[in-house]
Formats: structure tokens, sequence, C-alpha cells
């Protein structure tokens, strides 16, 4: 019924002018095709608009059976036999059909959906919507814009994947479809540089292809996460997204350098100051994560100009990491603190001129965020700085036990580069570290060593060897050597010095006489012998208990070390 009822339809049409057809003619095709794909009468429906008689009419009109067609394929089994017929079809209406109508009908469709549904439509419907501007004569810019900012809307609300498992689960489908947009892209791409006479509309071509690239690199680059260690990098689809993004800018005549570098300034070697005047702050977020990507990240660093000195660089990359740090993200907070380590890592000591002290990033950045993210600023600033020119015991001590909070929450909970594997590592050998050897004043440095000890005895019970969550038992031998071996070195030397002052200290109090005490490298004024004695004592005690943490902490290495040996030997 449905197929007559569609050639009766197209019979009246073919004795019609393309320009007499009415609006009722349109819906009544369009309802006629409707009902013949859901009765099933899909290779009768295939033949009527393959018909060479009907092709006026297709063109017109078939673009409205392309919704009820992609639907069909979204909805029916993937097993089912006719499905070759519903592509067969799409392809076959994207060929017959008039372009300017089709794009408008597959951005409409690409709209709709919401949640789980957007990655599918867009997967099916990128490479006819590619075919379709491809055969645009006119406003070939504009048609491609309106499909990269139709696609960006849909995309930018769809979770970033977080976590590795997320990124392989891909519950969304946004890391396919990243994948499948930048194959899209690049035929524009291409027609951009293969266009030798830079015409209006490649210019204008080139406009929409740099409004794409910086809304990418803020949506989903900005708030992504990248595998690590750096040898999964090849296998991570986000990376490979952001490094084709920088490979777009740079083969339409904007490589990083250029771009980034004059971001911000009054005076532009570039011409689109339309993004910075419309949206400086998306393009802010844009900048900063592009040089996270750079510089971080190492994508297409080989463009960084050599002459530039790391102290030039960190200068330039306050601005960003000021960004960075406002946002609330954890993740781009991370990106903020690896940009500035990463900065700063490259800067020798004392290369900074007084004068950075006047640039506004540099006064605003430690604002930032940073207090209220106490723990980021621990992880970064207070180990570096503290632990090394502090030369406070007690508050070396809570530093480290501070660590020690943070480790055990990313270790409960969603993992912290910061806090687990290759970045605490670096962490662990400050801490876990004496800093004159044996010759340490233990009694000195007592509260920061016994919060190192607790530690370390935390990291062993809670970390299994062959997890290596922590890096620790890739790290235990050196910490053996600058740790522990040292501090057994260095109790006996102080257990020996306070026991013969405490001889020293007795044979004076037969004699009844005043005499001075060394204790934590400093001379005891004269004193009664009662409290000298109360005071090397208590010295005493404090070595028994670090030589009593130190003592359970090793004998936690062997058990677990054992363990470890022997399920690996099963």
């Amino acid at each position: 019924m449905a197929v007559e009822e569609l050639q009766s339809i197209i019979k009246r049409c073919q004795i019609l002018e393309e320009q007499d057809f009415k609006e009722e003619d349109f819906g009544l095709f369009q309802l006629a095709g409707q009902r013949c794909l859901d009765e099933g009468h899909i290779d009768q429906l295939f033949e009527i608009i393959q018909n060479e008689k009907n092709k006026v009419i297709v063109k017109n009109m078939g673009w409205n059976l392309v919704g009820p067609v992609v639907r069909c394929l979204l909805w029916n089994d993937k097993e089912d036999d006719k499905r070759k017929y519903y592509f067969l079809m799409l392809d076959l209406l994207v060929e017959l059909c008039n372009p300017k109508e089709l794009l408008l009908g597959l951005l409409e469709l690409i709209e709709e959906p919401s949640g789980k549904q957007i990655s599918p439509v867009i997967l099916l419907l990128l490479r006819p919507l590619q075919t379709v501007i491809q055969k645009l004569r006119h406003n070939r810019a504009y048609s491609v814009g309106l499909a990269l900012s139709t696609l960006w809307s849909q995309l930018s609300v769809l979770p970033v994947p977080y976590t590795q498992g997320q990124m392989q689960a891909d519950e969304y489908g946004l890391c396919q479809c990243c994948e499948a947009l930048v194959e899209f892209t690049k035929p524009f791409v291409e027609e951009v540089t293969g266009d030798e006479e830079n015409s209006v509309e490649n210019e204008k071509l080139k406009d929409e292809l740099l409004k794409f690239c910086f809304k990418s690199l803020k949506c989903p680059l900005l708030t992504a996460q990248f595998l690590e260690p750096p040898e999964q990098a090849d296998t991570d689809p986000l990376r490979r997204f952001a490094a084709e993004i920088i490979g777009f800018l740079s083969a339409i005549g904007y490589p990083f350098p250029k771009v980034i570098f004059n971001h911000g300034r009054k005076k532009k070697t570039w011409d689109y100051l339309e993004f910075e005047e419309e949206e400086d702050k998306q393009l802010s977020d844009s900048m900063a994560s592009l040089a996270y990507l750079v510089f971080v990240q190492g994508i297409s660093i080989d463009q960084l100009p050599m002459v530039l000195s790391p102290s030039y660089l960190l200068q330039f990359n306050m601005g960003h990491i000021e960004v960075l740090l406002q946002r609330t993200e954890e993740s781009v907070l991370s990106k903020g603190l690896d940009l500035l380590e990463n900065s700063l890592l490259r800067t020798e000591d004392s290369s900074l001129l007084h004068q950075c002290l006047e640039i506004k990033s540099f006064l605003t950045v430690p604002q930032a965020k940073i207090i209220s993210s106490l723990v980021y600023v621990t992880i970064l600033f207070i180990p570096l700085y503290v632990l090394i020119n502090c030369n406070h015991s007690g508050v070396e001590a809570f530093i480290i036990q501070n660590i020690k909070n943070q480790i055990d929450m990313s270790l409960k909970g969603t993992p912290n580069k910061w806090f687990t594997g290759p970045q605490l590592v670096s962490l662990l050998h400050l801490v876990l570290f004496l800093p004159e050897g044996a010759e340490t004043d233990l009694l000195q440095n007592s509260d920061r060593i016994m919060a190192s000890l607790n530690l370390l005895r935390y990291l062993v019970i809670k970390d299994n060897e062959n997890d290596n969550q922590t890096g620790l038992w890739t790290e235990l031998e050196k910490i053996e050597n600058n740790f522990l071996k040292p501090l057994h070195t260095g109790l006996n030397m102080s257990k020996a010095h306070y026991e013969a002052e405490i001889k020293n200290s007795q044979e004076v109090q037969k004699s009844k006489d005043l005499c001075s005490v060394t204790v934590g490298g400093e001379e005891i004024p004269n004193m009664p012998p009662e409290m000298q004695l109360k005071v090397l004592h208590s010295a005493l005690f404090t070595f028994d208990l670090i030589e009593s943490v130190l003592a359970r902490v090793e004998e936690l290495i062997e058990i677990k070390t054992k363990s470890t040996s022997d399920e690996n030997m099963r």
C-alpha cells in the first residue's frame, strides 16, 4: 500500500516543472517514503529513488528521506540483512539530492540527539556530510564553518574520559568522534594548503578552520588527561587528536610559535583579531591549552625557536599558568602546575632578573587558586623549597605528614599523578634523605626523621611490590643507600656520643661540680648534673624511638619482598 501511494505521488509530480512542486508534495513524499521503510519495502523504495525518471523529484524531495533512513540505521539490529540497503540508500540520496538542502538536513539530524546518542549519529553522518560539502560550489567556507561549529557544539557536551580505563571504554564515544573529526577536516585543510592563489574564499575557509582549532584546544583538550608513561602516547586518542589540531594550525599557515607568541600583544603579526575581540576568555583558555600541549606534552616542540632562553619561556608561560590555575577542574589545575614545573626546571638557579617581579603574572599566579588548592602547592613549591631550605625539623615533619595524607587519598580514591609513580618518586627522594648523611644531627632533625620513617612504613604496608603504584619498590635500593643505611650509622654514632656524655656527667655529679654538655650541636649552659642527665637520657630515648621505628620498617620490607618472591615462584 505504501509503495503504491509513493508511486502515485511521483507519477503526479513527474508532469510538473521543478518550480511548480508544492509544500504539500514534499510532505506527502516524505510520509509515503517513511511508510515504505516502516513496512520493510526497502528494496522497492531503493528502485524508485534510483529510477532515472524520478531524478528531478529525488533531487528536490529526497533529502526528506535521509532522517528516516538514518533512524533505521541507528535503531535496527546491526545483524539486520536490510542494513546494507539502508547504507546504499543513504549514499544514493547524498549523490542525488540538492546538496544545500541536504547539508541543512544532515546538520539538523546531528543537532537532535543528546547524551550517548550523540556519537553514533556523528560517526554515521560525518562521511555523508563531508561528501555533501565537497559538492557545494559556492560558500564552501561558510558550510565548513557551520558544520564544524555544529559538530563541536555537540561534542563539547560529552564527558571527557579521565582515566585510561575510561578512555578505552569510551562510553560516550568522544575519542572515536575526535579521530573521525580529524578525517572529516583533513580534505578542507588540504584545500587551503593547495590553493596557491590565496583567493578570498580560501582565506575565509582558513578562518573557519582556525576557529575550529581554537575551539578544539579548549574543548575537549583543555580538560583532557593524557596517558602516562610517555611510551603510551601513541595509543592515546586524545593526544593524537591534539597533535592533529596543532598540525592543522601549521598546515594552514599558523604554526604554534606564530599564534601563541602573538596572543595578548598589542601589535599582532597575524590577521584574525576578531577572535581576541569576540571571545578573549575562550582564546586565553585555548592558548593556555596549547602551551601545555607543546611544553609539557612535547607536541611539535621542535618548531620552537632554539634562541629562546628558559627564563624568557618561564616569563612567557606565567600568563598561561595563571589562566590554568584560575580554573576549578582538578585536571586543569594539574596542567597549570605541570606547566609551571616544566618552566621552572628549564630555568637555571639565579638566572631570573629582579624585574620579573614587576610582571603582573609573576605576582598573580601565586594567588590564583593556589591558596585554595593547597594540595597542589604542597606538591610543587613546599617540598622543593621547604624541605631544602627551611632547616626547621618541625615544619618539615608537618609537610611530610601532609604528603603522606595526600598519598593515602590518592591510593584510596581517584589516582593523582603527583602522588603516584614518577612524580611521587622525585618527592620521596627529597623526603627519604639525610642532608649530611651519617653526620646529620639526628637529635635536631628528629621530627623530620620520624615523619619520614612513618611515611616509609605507610608506603611499605599499603603498596605491594607487584603493584608498585608509588614507585617505592623500584627506588628501594636508592632509599636504603641514601636514608636507611646512613641512619643506622648515624644512630650508632649518636648513641655512643650521648652514652659517653652520660658517663661523664655521672662522674661530674659525684664531684658535685657544674659542667657544660653538647646537645644537638649546641653547648648547653652550665646546669646542675641532675638536669644534665635528664637532657641526655631524653636524647637517648629519642634515638631508641627512631631505632625502633627503623627496625620495624626494615622488618616490613623484608616480609613484603619475601612474600612477593614466594608468589612469583609459584
